[in-house]
């Protein structure tokens, strides 16, 4: 059994390493032309009821362990005039230790056979065979055949079509992401405003997070409630400044983490599935992590993409002669764990009519269970 993975995330590479501790080979099909094609998103808090059990599942918690961020687990809440109302510091007795993923990535690419992932591959269909295989186009004209293919693909999955009509919505929040190089020393006003981890400006409507990255870079989401034509066609000049009238009046150590980024701005459309995506089992293929069940970022979407990879490659080193039965464990547990993490809007708690209070109270309830 050799398993096609399309997608190199987390969730992909997390079950191309669980196979392969389990002599099971996989090649894994990505679209980038190279690891480093692109930034890889910033910080992530690891879990330890999804993402830290699938690391130790491929093996790598001491690795992981080695690229925690100490401090990174701190948050502080302000209002539109910068006014802190909470201010929670890193004690280190936090149990989701914050790594930034494209070094998480970096450490499941190095624990893998070399040749494993096929760079500047990128799927554009496949379809499912007569004779239960699958056939996987490439944009440089290739196909080929498999008998077992994972779409851990993301949002736009080319895999979804062959098991699910569900195509993505928007959940009508749009971002401008923005980068502030070396904070402290070049944007010293922000870079206090952000604190050492995460920073949360909320008031109804919109919002500006922050995280503080390992070199000192400060990474911002402008956020806002906004229709999906919003900045549509708008160059970089425009897009920020468009942002930027959004925030007018807002403490300006705020705003200049929009104005004064070192980097254009990037708009990005939240798009969710529908709540309890699922579909009828169709032999020799399935889905993980966002191809399987996209939601708005909550925090959970990185570990539960790779708390899947995990599952999967559990699930196929324990039949290796029932694929079928592997499969449908796996998916029912999946869609479980999926439903449980959907059920709040992170939204409507961040940006809701009663911001900031809404996320005071999450974060209270959030440390009172901890106690």
């Amino acid at each position: 059994m050799t398993v096609t993975i399309i997608g190199a995330g987390l969730g992909g590479l997390v079950l191309a390493r669980v196979l392969h501790r389990h002599g099971i080979p996989a090649r894994v099909y990505e679209a980038e032309a190279s690891p480093a094609a692109r930034r890889q998103g910033g910080m992530l808090d690891i879990h330890p009821w999804n993402g830290q059990q699938a690391l130790e599942a491929a093996g790598l918690t001491e690795g992981f362990r080695k690229l925690v961020l100490p401090g990174r687990e701190s948050s502080r809440v302000v209002d539109r005039d910068g006014t802190v109302l909470l201010d929670r510091p890193d004690d280190g007795t936090g149990e989701r230790p914050e790594v930034q993923r494209g070094e998480l990535r970096q450490l499941l690419l190095d624990s893998l056979p070399p040749a494993t992932v096929h760079w500047g591959h990128k799927v554009t269909g496949v379809r499912t065979l007569g004779d239960g295989g699958h056939e996987v186009s490439l944009a440089d004209g290739t196909r080929f055949v498999t008998s077992l293919l994972v779409g851990a693909d993301g949002a736009w999955s080319k895999v979804r079509p062959l098991l699910s009509g569900a195509t993505p919505e928007y959940v009508g929040v749009s971002v401008v992401e923005t980068f502030l190089f070396d904070g402290d020393a070049r944007h010293p006003a922000a870079a206090k405003a952000v604190g050492a981890g995460a920073l949360y400006a909320l008031a109804p409507g919109k919002g500006i997070v922050a995280h503080r990255e390992g070199d000192g870079t400060l990474h911002t989401y402008a956020q806002l409630f906004k229709p999906q034509d919003w900045l549509e066609g708008a160059d970089a000049a425009t897009m920020t400044a468009r942002v930027t009238e959004e925030f007018d009046g807002w403490a300006p150590e705020l705003t200049a983490l929009i104005t004064d980024s070192d980097t254009p701005p990037v708009l990005r459309r939240l798009c969710t599935l529908p709540a309890g995506h699922r579909w009828d089992r169709v032999p020799g293929v399935t889905l993980l992590g966002d191809a399987a069940h996209l939601m708005p970022p909550n925090g959970e979407g990185a570990n539960l993409a790779m708390q899947d990879g995990a599952e999967l490659g559990r699930a196929l080193a324990a039949h290796p002669d029932d694929v079928e039965t592997a499969l449908a464990e796996f998916e029912q547990g999946m869609s479980e764990r999926a439903a449980a993490e959907a059920e709040d809007d992170i939204y409507e708690i961040l940006f809701g009519d009663d911001a900031p209070h809404s996320m005071l109270a999450l974060l209270a309830g959030a440390e009172g269970a901890a106690k």
